[in-house]
């Protein structure tokens, strides 16, 4: 069969470009993480992040330079002070292979269903297996550190039931319990918010930018009043609500990375909250819920748009690929 050099199309320049941007800002914090790293047991799994990480960079460079196309300017030396004394505990590292594992899974998976290259469809899929197996060895390694929170528990059903009434959606006067997906989304908010607060205080405790550092205070409060708002609605529900984790931050002065970098972290990962927000809202049944998650969806929106706009008066957003003006 005759091969032909099939140019890339624009899902699949979009993945690319997203992919090399995320994994050159992660390599440089994963880099950070274990140029102190003391635990014996976090500090291999966070090495074998790191390895992926640049791995994909390097496959990713060379994509690029095959097709004769730019290859974006991204993070790396200059994003990180290697002599820097450590921002972040081993605890928190291995919480942050957690996530950002957690999240490449996401975004790889779907990115895997919008290119057709072969080529592309290895890299995504393999990567995609490669940070599913991360993620199993850090949930493992957090769970024997007693630092996994399990999500709430309910009873198993006695039988299979159909809704029979339509104030199984109000809501709004407690009419029926939160079900199984609307209690696990509550959980997985919290948590997350959890370990971007503990970012975000870390952020603050060392930046010198004045300007910078007000947005990071208002992420820490967008942050807190998302595991307020969630951790008192499972209260209200009957359940305890979810503990916070211990403050994983040192008392260096001192931050490690660029504010380039920590401003393209937290907008990303906030712009990310925003699709798995919409996700928790597309199966909420009850409207008290669905309040819930359309006012904070706004919130962030203002949020990530106040911080594109702080990246651009700054010079550090870069700009994805651009089609030509047809009309």
């Amino acid at each position: 069969m005759v091969q032909h050099n099939i140019n890339l199309t624009t899902p699949e320049i979009s993945a690319l470009w997203t992919a090399y941007m995320q994994e050159t800002a992660s390599s440089c914090l994963l880099k950070h993480f274990l140029s102190y790293m003391e635990d014996e047991q976090v500090k291999p799994i966070v090495q074998e992040a790191y390895d992926l990480s640049v791995s994909s960079i390097n496959k990713l460079k060379n994509t690029f330079k095959k097709e004769n196309f730019p290859i974006p300017f991204g993070f790396g030396e200059g994003d990180l002070d290697e002599q820097a004394l450590p921002l972040f505990t081993d605890l928190y590292a291995l919480s942050y292979v957690y996530r950002v594992s957690q999240l490449g899974m996401m975004g790889y998976a779907y990115s895997f269903i919008t290119v057709a290259r072969k080529d592309l469809l290895d890299f995504f899929e393999q990567t995609k297996e490669a940070a599913t197996k991360i993620y199993r060895k850090a949930v493992d390694l957090m769970l024997s550190k007693g630092i996994y929170d399990r999500p709430p528990k309910i009873p198993y059903p006695e039988q299979v039931e159909f809704v029979q009434k339509n104030s199984f959606m109000n809501g709004w006067l407690k009419e029926r319990p939160l079900n199984a997906f609307e209690l696990g989304e509550a959980f997985f908010i919290i948590e997350r918010n959890y370990i971007g607060m503990i970012h975000l205080i870390g952020l603050i405790q060392t930046c010198k930018d004045h300007d910078v550092k007000q947005f990071f205070i208002k992420g820490r409060k967008l942050a807190q009043k998302q595991i307020d708002t969630f951790n008192d609605l499972l209260k209200k529900e009957g359940h305890l609500g979810t503990l916070p984790v211990s403050l994983e931050v040192t008392d260096t002065t001192v931050n490690p990375f660029s504010d380039k970098l920590n401003m393209f972290m937290i907008t990303t990962s906030t712009s990310t909250a925003i699709w798995l927000m919409g996700r928790s809202l597309s199966a909420s049944m009850r409207k008290d819920l669905t309040a819930h998650y359309m006012l904070i969806m706004k919130d962030i929106l203002l949020f990530v748009e106040e911080g594109a706009k702080l990246m651009i008066d700054r010079g550090w957003l870069e700009q994805p690929p651009q089609a030509q003006r047809r009309i």
